[in-house]
């Protein structure tokens, strides 16, 4: 991302959890989440207000109550949405201004929607944040996205894009949508059953750091053999930079290479999408 801080946090790896991701096994994420190194590795998000410009709040049905997303539209009738997902903070403010800019660069003609995978809940702290990555459950995350997948028609193509736990969802959500136009996933957590990449019907982009301890080359290795065996494709670009190396409150922030990640992430979903 660029011009304003996102923290990202590490997501879902560690020899105790033998390396599942958050959809295949919810109690070892909620061990993950809870887990003290894991934590104290994060630091609380700088305070940040944002003045919405176009987008909004809206709630839509999603399983037995309503889910919530901070839609950014057009302001002309369109077939191209972009679903973004948040990382371990929750829908915050600093989501809703990406979403906004996400969409000016987009131009006319795509509608972007921040997808709140918390119920409406927002973490300032990190013991918060632990909370509720930790009690997020795979089904009801499925609910929401399926919910609003159903609000804005099955006619739209569907681009998704998220970081760290939201790298994992924007892959989850891809597999959902009916048209699946572009999958960016900045150092999110590969899903590890093929089974489930079988639905795959569009692109990967994958924004790897490489010196990253929590998405390791290994397990961003296993993803792309299993991508490709499927005849299915993926497009990893490696970065000699930590995980949440395009957070620029994280110390080890790289504007360098956020700035060239952000180019190509913007680049995959325009051509993904049509858009010119």
């Amino acid at each position: 991302m660029k011009n304003f801080p996102l923290l990202f946090p590490a997501l879902l790896l560690t020899t105790f959890i033998n390396a599942q991701s958050c959809c295949q096994k919810p109690d070892g994420m909620a061990l993950f989440a809870t887990n003290a190194k894991f934590i104290a590795s994060h630091e609380n998000p700088i305070p940040f207000n944002f003045q919405p410009d176009k987008g909004k709040m809206i709630t839509f049905k999603a399983g037995d109550k309503e889910g919530n997303a901070y839609a950014v539209l057009s302001g002309k009738k369109t077939d191209k949405v972009v679903l973004m997902f948040h990382e371990w903070w929750g829908l915050n403010d600093y989501i809703k201004k990406e979403a906004e800019s996400l969409q000016k660069e987009l131009g006319d003609g795509v509608d972007v929607y921040a997808v709140d995978l918390y119920d409406g809940q927002v973490a300032t702290e990190r013991e918060k944040a632990s909370a509720l990555m930790s009690g997020l459950k795979p089904e009801r995350a499925s609910a929401i996205i399926n919910g609003l997948l159903a609000n804005i028609g099955k006619d739209k193509k569907v681009a998704t894009i998220g970081w760290c736990m939201g790298g994992s969802w924007s892959l989850q959500a891809t597999l959902l949508a009916f048209r699946q136009a572009a999958c960016v996933m900045y150092y999110g957590f590969p899903e590890k059953d093929p089974e489930k990449l079988k639905g795959l019907k569009t692109d990967i982009l994958f924004l790897q750091a490489m010196q990253d301890g929590f998405i390791t080359p290994s397990v961003v290795t296993q993803f792309s053999e299993d991508i490709k065996k499927l005849g299915k494709s993926i497009t990893i670009k490696q970065y000699n930079a930590d995980h949440a190396f395009a957070n620029p409150s994280n110390p080890k922030f790289n504007k360098e290479f956020a700035a060239d990640a952000h180019k190509l992430a913007l680049a995959f979903l325009k051509k993904g999408l049509g858009v010119e």
